[in-house]
């Protein structure tokens, strides 16, 4: 089975991530008691042009190649901070590239996302993360992906500005255990439709 991680931080590589770091628990779960092979993707490296299709928009256009590991992977876990409450605009661009996945179907007529499951890592020195979670979610059924219950973890440290993730160790126990069971529910809810897919809608 194969994971894909989608970070939408806005930091380009090599720059640390706090996004990266916690989407590395749910993947480091994944790996290590499920013997998932977890691919990363930090979004804001690629060329990722608006717009709403699967292909490439114009020349030079990264989008297609990320499509590409959604179509592989049974499990996807998008990863975003949340700036002024909202899910990164890095996110928003990925899950409007993703709006053309509504009509693609495949060789039963099932929307390609049907029998995927999906889950939510959200990080940021503000509060927010219960609204960034419900907006990616919904996105995320809307194009058809199965989100399990608590399929989803966070970490902030309350209202107001402060110091991030990796600088501050204060509740790195809790967002780290419930990105394990978040890790678990993904997988188990995938072995789940793998065994017992389902079928196209009726019509």
């Amino acid at each position: 089975m194969k994971a894909l991680v989608i970070n939408c931080t806005l930091k380009k590589s090599p720059e640390p991530s706090n996004t990266a770091a916690l989407a590395q628990v749910v993947g480091d779960w994944l790996a290590e008691n499920a013997d998932v092979e977890v691919e990363y993707v930090r979004a804001v490296d690629l060329d990722i042009h608006p717009g709403v299709v699967s292909e490439a928009v114009a020349a030079g256009d990264d989008w297609p190649s990320v499509h590409a590991r959604l179509l592989r992977a049974r499990i996807l876990v998008i990863a975003s901070p949340t700036w002024l409450g909202r899910p990164s605009s890095v996110a928003q661009r990925v899950l409007e590239r993703m709006d053309a996945m509504l009509s693609e179907t495949d060789d039963e007529d099932r929307p390609v996302a049907y029998n995927r499951v999906a889950g939510v890592v959200v990080t940021g020195n503000e509060d927010g993360a219960h609204h960034v979670i419900s907006e990616i979610n919904g996105a995320l059924c809307d194009i058809g992906y199965t989100v399990p219950g608590q399929s989803w973890t966070y970490w902030h440290l309350g209202p107001g500005p402060g110091p991030d993730y990796l600088d501050d160790r204060r509740g790195h126990d809790w967002a780290h255990r419930t990105g394990r069971a978040m890790a678990a529910n993904l997988y188990g809810t995938a072995r789940a439709l793998a065994a017992s897919p389902l079928g196209a809608p009726p019509q």
